[in-house]
């Protein structure tokens, strides 16, 4: 099967961060999948170079020219024109797919809008579909975050961190530190906005190696501060000035403010076990369905539940193994990107 893949190559489009999330995990899944042929099209990185009007017809061409079984998005906002996608979705003869990555708190203000451009769309957020359905688009599939088990690996390293976590000290999570640093939890942070700063994927995979506890923080990024509701009814436009936006969508933008209060699961819940790391995590939308608590992975109550099972698992060294080797052996067996992709593709034929 032929897929044309088609999203950012670097880390919100900048090349400064790095590469994207979607191109070490989506991408890289792909490519590394015998059952495919993959072709690649990174717009940011086309469209830096040539600019959007310029890369959006270089996708049209690209599609009528190698003619993919599968156009395999993953938008950001509106790099690629709704007509464009249009166009490849009525005309092309290929299938259209996207994989929409925050509808816990996107879907008002964006992806209901996006959605009728595609033949399929992935959602993560078990909430969605009937929100899909409620907006008369039905080829809706549920699918999760998962581990590309073909990077993120365990590695025979010393444990040489008590306690670490990795990500941005965004909402309550800096308040969850200074209380568990209190307890006297030792505790290492990295991240953007940490003193450690942030880490390459390759040292934060060493770092779930040598934790003998992994801790996710589930919260989105807060959606209390006098930016974020700013946002509701001010927009930024591509040349950096900020305008009043449209009354049209300042209450899809307050949904969207709100949905940002739920838990969702994250990326880290099947990374961590899928390097055989031990992996304490605040509960999220439907975590239970993936993984067995208590078994698997363990899910914390509240802060103090949290510091309590971590003094726990700190002194019982074999139990805290045999949870996280229980982890890893589900992640391998039923959640890695591989497996994702297939599902996907065989639903849609």
């Amino acid at each position: 099967m032929k897929i044309l893949y088609i999203a950012f190559k670097y880390d919100y489009g900048d090349p400064q961060r790095g590469l994207s999330y979607e191109h070490c995990n989506f991408y890289d899944s792909l490519i590394n999948n015998r059952r495919y042929q993959v072709l690649h099209f990174p717009f940011d990185k086309i469209m830096l170079e040539k600019g959007r009007d310029k890369m959006n017809k270089m996708l049209i061409e690209t599609v009528s020219k190698e003619k993919p079984d599968i156009c395999f998005f993953s938008l950001f906002t509106d790099e690629i024109k709704k007509e464009t996608i249009r166009e490849i979705t009525n005309k092309s003869g290929t299938v259209t797919l996207n994989w929409f990555n925050d509808d816990h708190w996107r879907f008002d203000n964006y992806s209901k809008y996006w959605a009728p451009c595609f033949n399929w769309i992935v959602t993560t957020d078990s909430q969605a579909i009937q929100k899909y359905h409620k907006i008369g688009y039905k080829n809706v599939i549920k699918s999760q975050w998962a581990c590309n088990h073909f990077l993120y690996k365990p590695l025979k390293l010393p444990k040489i961190y008590d306690v670490s976590f990795v990500g941005q000290p965004h909402s309550n999570r800096k308040k969850i530190i200074e209380k568990m640093k209190k307890a006297g939890v030792k505790i290492e942070c990295w991240g953007r906005g940490w003193p450690n700063g942030k880490v390459p994927q390759e040292k934060m995979i060493r770092i779930f190696s040598q934790s003998k506890i992994n801790l996710n923080l589930t919260k989105s990024s807060s959606g209390n501060t006098l930016k974020s509701i700013a946002k509701i009814f001010l927009k930024r436009k591509k040349h950096k000035s900020i305008q009043i936006g449209n009354p049209r969508y300042w209450i899809d933008n307050s949904k969207s403010l709100l949905g940002k209060k739920r838990e969702q699961i994250k990326t880290r819940n099947f990374e961590i076990p899928g390097c055989k790391g031990f992996l304490v995590t605040g509960n999220a939308d439907n975590l239970g369905d993936y993984y067995e608590n208590d078994k698997e992975i363990i899910i914390y109550k509240n802060v103090n539940d949290l510091i309590e099972r971590i003094g726990y698992y700190l002194k019982h060294d074999k139990e805290r193994e045999l949870i996280a080797q229980a982890g890893y052996e589900r992640t391998l067996r039923n959640h890695t990107y591989e497996k994702r992709f297939n599902e996907i593709f065989n639903f849609i034929g």
